[in-house]
């Protein structure tokens, strides 16, 4: 490999919100951010930006939307306008101001379960009533949509909070279930808020399918927010950008960010364009590293973690741990006090998830190996 992707580096007292959280004998596996050094020509391009002593409030240049535009071309044969960007700080801040935008009570908010938390919890900020519409567990190990109970849910309107690919499952949502979702969200006026941040980290060879890319009629009722803060590791860098390509639906968004969202980080901006423009080879290779990682961490729950089970992500570079079999009343308490690994406890991603827990396997392969070990020491400590 050209990037080395094994080296470790010490993130205590860097302010690292994923290093900070807990004491310093517990190793951190829990927020998707990775520990990887960010791509070398975005750190280059920061250091040549910073030459220039000047750090005030920004808008996106004209090449930044450039890069942009044709890295979604370049993707996924998906043809935006420059205009029709709108850059935020955050996907987070983007959905909800779509939900503020675009939805009034008594509508419905659907949001698929388990989930990330903040598109979970987004509805309640706007008292809007949340619908949590479970997947279906398929014989196969997959989770597929019930579109009965979508439909049910979306009488009237209101909207669909869409997460492909999917955190915490690692699903990448084939084209046909795509189009069985847009359908019924066509069906009943609703809306697509669809969360695509991470989705240039597919898999296997499978490639990521925009939900707006798939009809006219469908780009017209979506909101897509994308980022470069997950694939390429920015995330602190705050930048990200919507994509509505129906002129009267951008106009209603951008309305919304009154009073909520002004300027984007500057270094934020730097750091995104250059990954769209430059950092395609850097890119390529941690795929690889992460699939590798994937592979490594399935044999591990497979071989060497008795009474947990997972599913072979498609894309993220999160897994999603089944602990049921362990018996445990709180997996992510277990395993914070037993192993020293801190993970994302699954009752956060759903009500009926206490029994999972979220691993972050996006970082060198001896941390992820630690990880496992003190995992397995914790679980024959169990046993005996």
């Amino acid at each position: 490999m050209t990037f080395d992707f094994d080296q470790v580096f010490d993130r205590h007292n860097t302010g690292s919100t994923k290093w900070s959280r807990y004491p310093a004998d517990v190793l951190p596996m829990w927020v998707a951010d990775m520990d990887f050094a960010a791509p070398p020509m975005i750190i280059q391009a920061l250091q040549k930006r910073l030459e220039h002593p000047m750090v005030g409030y920004s808008v996106a240049q004209d090449d930044l939307r450039e890069a942009i535009v044709a890295d979604l071309w370049n993707k996924y044969a998906w043809r935006v306008e420059p205009q029709e960007l709108i850059f935020l700080p955050g996907v987070e801040s983007g959905f909800n101001m779509a939900l503020k935008a675009l939805v009034q009570a008594p509508q419905n908010v659907v949001v698929q379960v388990p989930n990330y938390p903040p598109l979970r919890h987004a509805p309640g900020h706007w008292g809007l009533n949340k619908v949590e519409l479970n997947f279906d567990a398929q014989a196969d190990g997959t989770y597929t949509t019930p579109l009965d109970t979508l439909s049910q849910s979306l009488q009237g309107g209101g909207a669909l909070l869409l997460s492909n690919p999917h955190n915490p499952l690692g699903k990448a949502f084939p084209r046909t279930e795509l189009q069985a979702i847009a359908d019924v969200c066509l069906e009943h006026d609703a809306w697509i808020i669809s969360d695509e941040i991470h989705a240039e980290l597919c898999f296997d060879g499978r490639q990521h399918i925009p939900m707006a890319t798939l009809s006219p009629k469908v780009a017209q009722r979506t909101i897509t927010l994308m980022s470069a803060s997950k694939a390429y590791n920015i995330a602190g860098l705050k930048t990200s950008f919507m994509i509505i390509q129906d002129r009267h639906l951008r106009e209603k968004v951008n309305h919304a960010r009154c009073g909520m969202v002004d300027s984007v980080n500057p270094l934020g901006m730097e750091a995104t364009r250059v990954a769209y423009s430059e950092a395609a080879p850097w890119l390529a290779e941690l795929k690889v590293y992460l699939q590798g990682n994937r592979d490594y961490l399935a044999e591990a729950v497979h071989t060497r973690l008795p009474g947990i089970t997972m599913n072979l992500p498609q894309s993220t570079y999160l897994a999603w741990l089944d602990c049921t079999a362990l018996g445990l009343d709180d997996p992510q308490q277990f395993f914070l006090e037993q192993a020293k690994v801190g993970l994302s406890a699954g009752l956060d991603f759903g009500n009926g998830c206490k029994q999972f827990v979220r691993l972050n396997f996006g970082c060198p392969r001896s941390l992820l190996e630690e990880g496992i070990a003190r995992m397995e020491r914790s679980l024959r400590h169990l046993k005996a």
